[in-house]
């Protein structure tokens, strides 16, 4: 029987020699037929890859051409139809943040009127964005026509600009809340800054350039302790990333209206509250709380001072508004280039009446008729201030504003729409 040393090699050298020879060229051929082979088989691969990669990427434009929530024939006209202008000397005004608390009331406000009002609202999630879907069929109700974009989509807004020439600009649209700037700082930056200069760049290169009004906040007073907070006060010193992105609002404001002839109104609102109200404001939170039981927080500031504020009801801001956008003068530039100096303006918009928290919450407990769980804590150190008080002589000189509803009266209203909003009847939801 051959050994295994055998059977693998023969006998014979000379054969053997011969063989191996044969043999190795035999598997250095076949090797290199089936490296070529694989080489193709890659290459094939490889261009396989590629038109496929290529034929997605068209598809995936397609079908993102075909599914914006922008664009077309019909978008346009829909545009051109909601900026129609329906009274002699009527304005055509492109409202950011329309779907907003401010940018709802105001737009229904301008429309009620007579003036072309477009909408912009991206319905982010900051509160239930089921909230803002509502104000939306609110404003289509009254054939107002809102945008679902972003005011950094420049290309949306060159798009709206390319369809109507508006004569005004109400920029609403922002991050709020002071608070909120510990937790997502970089929305803050996104929406109030980066924003805000996409939309600047869009009315600076307008032809014609439209005039501005823009919602800039009393927290740009910061630390300010001289009350009661007025125009000229200084606001280098903000208690929050909020009031410092609205503060870097107002000198990027000013360098596009010396720049480029912007007509640029900057209104700092002291906290604005009323039907169709934000979520995360104390008010509606306190309301929402009394009413499901829950235990409501007051906060205090040093030595057991309450904390106040100048609330001023959601109509009272409106016709500020209003009155800002009717004296905001002309803007002077033409396709980017300034022809001459343009209004730059800041208002203070309150009710010139500071409450104290305290007492909102018993002005609620009577309107609800229940009684607040109160836990109340010291002020952490969140960016909140402990007073606000306005001083508008300002507007008053200016455009005549004059708030008319004291805070006893704008929360019976709030009270009002809030249980027939949220379905309840006698202090408990019905639906």
């Amino acid at each position: 029987m051959p050994s295994l040393e055998e059977e693998l090699f023969p006998s014979t050298p000379g054969k053997f020699k011969i063989e191996r020879t044969h043999t190795m060229n035999r598997q250095f051929h076949r090797c290199f037929t089936s490296t070529s082979t694989m080489f193709l088989w890659a290459l094939f691969l490889v261009a396989l890859t590629a038109s496929y990669l290529s034929f997605q990427s068209f598809v995936d434009s397609g079908s993102r051409y075909f599914s914006a929530s922008w664009g077309g024939i019909q978008w346009e006209k829909q545009v051109r139809n909601s900026a129609q202008i329906h009274r002699s000397g009527g304005m055509s005004v492109l409202v950011t943040g329309a779907a907003g608390f401010v940018g709802t009331h105001v737009s229904l406000a301008l429309k009620k009127r007579g003036d072309g009002v477009v909408g912009l609202d991206n319905f982010n999630n900051y509160y239930d964005p089921s909230l803002k879907k509502a104000r939306k069929t609110l404003l289509q109700n009254h054939g107002i026509f809102a945008i679902e974009g972003d005011i950094n989509d420049a290309k949306l807004l060159a798009k709206l600009f390319d369809t109507v020439a508006f004569t005004h600009v109400m920029h609403l649209a922002a991050q709020a809340g002071v608070r909120y700037a510990m937790e997502n700082p970089h929305s803050y930056v996104h929406s109030n800054i980066a924003g805000l200069v996409t939309l600047l760049e869009a009315c600076k290169s307008a032809n014609p350039q439209p005039s501005i009004v823009w919602a800039s906040s009393s927290s740009v007073y910061g630390l300010n302790e001289k009350v009661p907070f007025s125009e000229d006060d200084r606001t280098d010193q903000p208690a929050s990333l909020y009031a410092a992105t609205k503060k870097a609002g107002e000198e990027i404001t000013h360098t596009y209206n010396h720049i480029y002839g912007l007509s640029i109104t900057g209104l700092r609102f002291f906290t604005v509250y009323g039907p169709w109200g934000r979520p995360d404001m104390a008010y509606f939170s306190f309301t929402r709380n009394i009413l499901q039981g829950k235990p409501i927080t007051v906060y205090r500031g040093k030595d057991h001072v309450d904390l106040a504020r100048d609330f001023t009801y959601i109509d009272d801001i409106v016709k500020g508004c209003l009155g800002s956008l009717d004296t905001s003068g002309k803007s002077t530039g033409s396709g980017g280039k300034k022809r001459g100096p343009a209004p730059y303006r800041i208002f203070n918009l309150g009710n010139t009446s500071p409450v104290t928290v305290p007492k909102l919450v018993s002005i609620l407990e009577r309107h609800l008729k229940m009684k607040a769980k109160k836990n109340i804590v010291e002020m952490p150190g969140n960016g909140d201030v402990p007073f606000t008080h306005a001083n508008i002589s300002c507007a008053q000189k200016e455009f005549g504003y004059k708030p008319t509803t004291d805070l006893q009266t704008g929360l019976k209203k709030f009270v009002r729409w809030y249980l027939s909003y949220y379905g309840y009847s006698h202090g408990k939801r019905v639906n």
